[in-house]
């Protein structure tokens, strides 16, 4: 198994060489399509950290009647062909659909735009984060939540310094994961945001680009920015992980 998963990436990193990696890297759509990749990346985590803690925080700590299928909704993005969540955000977030509309009021559109970007990668990885952080709010003993609030702590300011402190590495875990699955996603990008403006230019996030140059220009076209993409993910992955099994060692 190990070898399955690990003979194809190494095989096809091993075939390029620096020189051929370092000219596509240079290549105009290829290094705005990274940026792009990462920084929607990055700002999906944002955006799922800041509605997904008290979504996580609710599930870990109370009871109530459809509990189990809130639950089975947040699972819903893992089990789902990720092309049909992208149609059903394009129904959501068009330009002449419910959501579309409401935002287009104040200037921000969907489709073909960094902001359709985000919420597809966000849409597809958000039940990794509320996952872990659920899991790291019920590893927090409630007594200590109990005693702040006898002490004369408000519910948030328990929250604060004392649910959260305590389940941070659970979070992390849960943003990093999310942050992973988030910059990999192609399904839903290529149905609401195939071409997204950045900087000026209007590239396509990565996995985008390497489906695309595969389809127009073959295999060896693609190969050089498949393994950049790896290489990228790989490192940005393995620094974060290992960051965060320091710190919980500490």
């Amino acid at each position: 198994m190990l070898t399955f998963i690990f003979a194809p990436i190494i095989r096809m990193c091993l075939s390029t060489t620096p020189a051929i990696l370092w000219e596509t890297l240079l290549e105009d759509d290829v290094y705005y399509s990274i940026m792009l990749t990462l920084w929607s990346g990055f700002l999906a985590v944002l955006l799922g950290i800041v509605f997904g803690l008290p979504l996580a925080y609710l599930l870990a700590r109370h009871e109530f009647r459809g509990k189990r299928f809130v639950e089975a909704l947040v699972e819903l993005p893992i089990v789902i062909p990720h092309s049909a969540g992208g149609i059903a955000l394009l129904f959501m977030f068009g330009k002449i659909q419910p959501f579309g509309k409401l935002f287009g009021r104040i200037g921000i559109t969907f489709h073909d735009t960094i902001a359709g970007v985000i919420i597809a990668m966000m849409f597809v990885s958000i039940p990794f984060f509320i996952d872990s952080a659920r899991d790291g709010f019920k590893a927090v003993d409630v007594r200590l939540e109990k005693v702040s609030r006898t002490l004369g702590a408000s519910p948030w300011r328990t929250f604060v310094q004392i649910s959260l402190p305590l389940a941070w590495r659970s979070i992390i875990s849960g943003s990093i994961m999310m942050w992973a699955r988030a910059i990999s996603e192609f399904g839903a990008i290529v149905i609401i945001a195939y071409h997204s403006p950045f900087l000026g230019e209007h590239p396509m996030v990565a996995p985008v680009l390497v489906w695309y140059r595969f389809q127009n220009h073959g295999l060896d076209a693609a190969r050089p920015v498949a393994v950049i993409v790896i290489l990228i993910s790989l490192i940005i992955f393995v620094g974060l992980r290992t960051l965060a099994t320091r710190e919980a060692r500490s």
